[in-house]
């Protein structure tokens, strides 16, 4: 079993150990989805305050539902849809205050009230895209996207 020393105090802090402890977790295993579930599992244990924390991965041009904690959601997401699908189709990472403002938004959860989605891009491709929603508005901020941005690089190779 692992067992990971991750702390609660500052922020940087917290995805510093995040990322060590992702490292650690996929450094060895050939598997995407498996690296993918147990990535889903780190943050939605540690990172506070979040309804769902998942995956959709690029399946022939579009998001497909992969490995998740949370509520069932949507299972596919057309590119330019919603925040996933705006990501997706920019290539960029979209955080946003207030998904009730977001033209088009799809609401999988209607709880949900801030994302913050990161696209994955290997060797120009794009992989699928890392989501995580809140209750709470305005949830996300700079440092979470410049962490969650560090995650997905480590972890964008090891899920091709």
């Amino acid at each position: 079993m692992y067992q990971f020393d991750v702390a609660a105090g500052d922020k940087a802090g917290l995805y510093r150990d995040l990322l060590s402890a992702l490292d650690g977790l996929t450094a060895d295993e050939p598997d995407a989805i498996a690296n993918m579930a147990n990535a889903a599992a780190l943050l939605w244990e540690y990172l506070p305050d979040l309804n769902w924390a998942g995956f959709y991965r690029n399946i022939g041009g579009e998001l497909v539902l992969g490995p998740f904690q949370g509520k069932a959601a949507c299972i596919r997401i057309a590119f330019g849809s919603g925040v996933c699908g705006a990501a997706a189709a920019t290539r960029e990472t979209q955080l946003v205050e207030d998904v009730h403002a977001f033209p088009g938004h799809i609401a999988c959860d209607a709880a949900s009230a801030s994302e913050l989605v990161v696209p994955i891009v290997v060797g120009g491709r794009l992989i699928g895209v890392l989501d995580l929603d809140s209750p709470l508005p305005a949830r996300f901020d700079a440092e979470d996207r410049k962490g969650c941005e560090a995650l997905v690089a480590l972890l964008g190779p090891r899920i091709l």
